[in-house]
């Protein structure tokens, strides 16, 4: 026989050599259990020796695929997600039963052999040539850790994984070297705890601690006998063995495993009487994973968190590198979500738009200063099925970030037009006499571009006709003043205030429309966006880019860096405040009455665009800022006569519909929270 000739040849190399070329026979041999074929190959001893030298050994343990943790603010889990349900362990959180119970099942000399167990070899070589088949393998537990660890690392890829599954002698052989590399590098114990983390136990669990926990709902240290046997039972064949599936034949398989256990002295022939008696006692745990699965409203939050992991330059340069983290996982990804101000959040959207309306709203909560997304929720329940209007999109952010195309925010964008003019030196005492309906000014763009007057602009009202300072016009919502003061301002200026404000494109991405309409809303943005603009005005004019995340831990532990909100000086602290002081005007005896908060500052705009098809509220106190707005979220329509909330609604305002929302939402909020005051501002 050729391995024959060859192990004669390894008696005349020296010693060095001798090993590897052992080794090399081993591994040749092994392969030939496998593959017939192999052992008909004649091999020179040296050159094989040779060849096995020249092959590569740096072998690397990869970074395991784990779950990821999403917390909220206070440590809350909101929810796991993961490319794979694994939780790696250190060794001392791992049973010693199912150690034990490994080893004597898998390879019973391991703790003997090195990479190979040539006595293994040539008993398997025995018994193999005695029946005419292969039924007897020699892999050790090295080896096949080797083995998980290409195919951990072929991912989902069918083709890669059947590669990595492939026996071919080439294969093998480099196994064999890796596995003899990581003999040299590891402990038996360090091998047998990474071979446990990495192994596929059925059920989609991946390592003991999550098979522990889908078969019998306890951690990896806690295992019983029974329990550690017959895990230790389903690495050979994880399906054949499921005892969700097949509890006859998974028991026949623990048993075994107890038997060997006995017979290697490791239990006593009464433990393992007593573990065979005992049932399966099985607790199976379903899989719990993903956005679907967080409470409150907060699965639209956690795909904004799992959208900037793989969006945001802090977690890679590209996009293959952020997802290869995302896939990877391990995180524990602390956010910045507030549990109190999102329940309340949840409460009043759910309490004032039911699920099933043609209607839906949907609100943010983020902090002034700061830009932490505290509360972000929407009507529309999280969910595919599509049912009660279940919907993946979250209309709170824009397209680029899993959302959908805004919306027009009418009227609520006229505080970005009144803080361009004051910085361009306009004072809030400028007072324009207007009627209902004028033509629109004049205009011209940053490019020089210019926008002859044409057509009409009017009032919501026929009774707002008259002289208008800034203030009582903001008041008011006076279309045909906020013309005239964009028009005196430039729409050059205004462009600059709104990209200054973190306004650079609509919401589905297309550019931002720089036209005389912009006053009135006519760019589609979204509730998060405008939640941050009206936040600068509460920060005394810094703006701040919302953020989500507030920090990870990687799967070593170790902090990674997290997205940072860059805050900015928008406007001067004096322009923000004037703002501020208009817009308290407004909720204390303009269209806001109804948004008003009892006992504390608050500020904010109505917003009602053309028809009545969108209606906004976007407010703000020292402490949060909050945008909502109300619109038929599949075919936008009229809101005028539709039942929302288990009301028909005559006709639709942001005070009178989006109001109510944002100030329940921002009243619940706020409970226990002191109530700060705005700086005192003395308008004309």
């Amino acid at each position: 026989m050729a391995e024959l000739r060859v192990v004669a040849g390894i008696r005349k190399l020296g010693h060095g050599t001798r090993l590897v070329a052992v080794s090399v026979v081993a591994g040749v041999v092994a392969a030939g259990m496998v593959l017939p074929a192999v052992a008909a190959v004649g091999l020179g001893a040296q050159s094989a020796a040779d060849d096995f030298q020249s092959l590569p050994d740096d072998f690397k343990t990869p970074p395991l695929s784990q779950a990821t943790t999403i917390l909220d603010a206070q440590g809350g889990t909101i929810a796991t997600v993961y490319d794979r349900d694994r939780t790696v362990v250190p060794a001392d959180r791992i049973s010693p039963l199912v150690k034990t119970a490994l080893v004597d099942t898998e390879d019973n000399r391991f703790y003997e052999h090195g990479a190979i167990d040539l006595k293994g070899v040539l008993r398997a070589l025995d018994k193999n040539a005695s029946s005419g088949t292969t039924a007897q393998g020699a892999s050790t537990l090295t080896q096949q850790y080797v083995k998980n660890v290409f195919v951990e690392e072929a991912g989902d890829d069918p083709q890669k994984v059947a590669e990595a599954q492939r026996q071919t002698v080439g294969r093998k052989i480099q196994e064999l070297k890796y596995a003899i590399k990581v003999e040299e590098t590891l402990s038996k114990d360090q091998i047998l705890t990474n071979y446990l983390n990495i192994t596929f136990f059925g059920e989609q669990a991946y390592g003991i601690e999550a098979a522990s926990q889908r078969y019998f709902g306890v951690h990896a240290a806690d295992l019983t006998l029974p329990q550690a046997a017959l895990l230790a039972g389903l690495v050979q064949s994880p399906t054949g063995y499921d005892p969700t599936v097949n509890p006859t034949a998974a028991k026949e398989r623990r048993d075994t495993v107890l038997r060997k256990m006995a017979g290697y002295g490791h239990i006593t022939q009464e433990e393992a009487r007593q573990a065979i008696a005992a049932p399966l006692g099985l607790n199976v745990q379903a899989p719990q994973q993903g956005c679907i699965l967080a409470k409150q409203g907060e699965g639209f939050f956690c795909d904004y968190v799992r959208e900037t992991v793989l969006t945001d330059p802090a977690f890679g340069a590209s996009a293959a590198e952020r997802q290869a983290v995302w896939k990877r996982g391990g995180l524990q990804i602390r956010t910045t979500l507030d549990p109190t101000a999102q329940a309340a959040l949840q409460a009043s959207v759910t309490g004032h738009v039911d699920a099933g309306d043609q209607a839906a709203t949907a609100m943010s909560i983020v902090q002034p200063g700061t830009g932490k997304i505290l509360a972000m929720g929407q009507s529309r329940p999280y969910g595919v099925d599509g049912k009660q209007h279940q919907t993946q999109i979250n209309y709170n952010a824009g397209k680029a970030m899993g959302g959908g195309l805004g919306f027009p925010t009418g009227s609520t964008f006229k505080p970005v037009v009144a803080a361009a003019a004051l910085e361009s030196g306009i004072p809030a005492d400028q007072a324009y006499t207007t009627d209902y309906s004028i033509p629109w000014p004049a205009m011209t763009d940053c490019s020089g571009g210019r926008f002859p007057s044409s057509g009409q602009v009017h009032n919501d009202s026929q009774s707002l006709t008259g002289r208008f300072d800034m203030k009582s016009a903001m008041a008011q919502s006076v279309n045909t003043y906020f013309a005239k003061l964009e028009a005196d301002t430039g729409l050059c200026d205004v462009a600059r205030m709104t990209n200054k404000l973190g306004i650079t494109q609509q919401a589905g991405g297309e550019k931002l429309q720089v036209v005389p309409s912009m006053t009135l809303g006519s760019n589609d943005l979204t509730p998060l966006t405008m939640a941050a603009v009206y936040a600068a005005f509460a920060a005394h004019g810094t703006y701040c880019a919302p953020t989500a995340i507030a920090s990870v831990t990687g799967p070593d532990g170790k902090p990674l860096a997290v997205p940072q909100a860059n805050c900015s000086a928008a406007m001067s602290a004096g322009t923000a405040d004037t703002v501020s002081a208009m817009l308290k005007g407004v909720v204390e005896d303009g269209t806001g009455q109804t948004a008003g908060l009892t006992g504390r500052d608050s500020a904010g705009k109505t917003g009602t665009t053309n028809d009545s098809r969108q209606v906004w509220f976007v407010g703000y106190t020292p402490e949060m800022a909050g945008a909502t707005v109300v619109s038929d979220t599949d075919n936008p329509k009229p809101l005028d006569g539709q039942r929302i909330g288990g009301q028909v609604v005559g006709q639709a305002f942001g005070g009178t519909l989006a109001g109510p929302i944002w100030r329940d939402a921002m009243d619940g909020a706020l409970a226990g929270t002191p109530a700060g005051t705005f700086t005192p501002v003395q308008l004309p």
